[in-house]
């Protein structure tokens, strides 16, 4: 079978999912809560220190076990484009810290149990601002950010 993420590195990395709703939906997302998500997109972002190819490819199936905030969202969204760069460091909160700071909407808690960070999951209704401020976070870090469009599996 031909993996959707076949062109990106087995190697560690960050990444930036890059995810659109259609329309609004209000999601249980586990134990976080229900939330009201507007149509529009999305920046959720991680870390990949097992492979970046893996986890994306893991992101990307729709038949799956809900266990990361973003697996609750990607059911009712679409999976469009993943930037990404490598890094043996686990990066994500700078990532999000800078999101952050260039003034992107958040959704609060989400995809941050693990850390004291707001959020990892940032929303604008413009996907190249999203893409633009992706791009300027991974820059901001000395790292080079790459981008590939996706579509979800079944």
């Amino acid at each position: 079978m031909n993996e959707p993420a076949s062109s990106l590195p087995t190697s560690p990395g960050s990444y930036v999912l890059l995810i659109r709703l259609e329309s609004p939906k209000t999601i249980e997302v586990g134990r976080l809560a229900k939330i009201d998500f507007p149509a529009g997109c999305y920046a959720y972002v991680g870390s990949a220190l097992r492979g970046i190819r893996a986890r994306v490819n893991r992101h990307l199936r729709r038949r799956k076990k809900l266990h990361w905030h973003v697996d609750y969202l990607l059911e009712g969204g679409t999976l469009s484009e993943v930037i990404w760069a490598l890094s043996d460091e686990r990066l994500e909160c700078r990532i999000a810290n800078s999101l952050e700071q260039q003034g992107l909407a958040s959704v609060s808690r989400f995809g941050a149990s693990d850390c004291r960070c707001p959020s990892h999951l940032f929303h604008s209704p413009n996907p190249q601002a999203l893409r633009g401020a992706a791009t300027h976070a991974f820059i901001s870090l000395d790292l080079t950010p790459s981008l590939i469009p996706l579509s979800q599996q079944e």
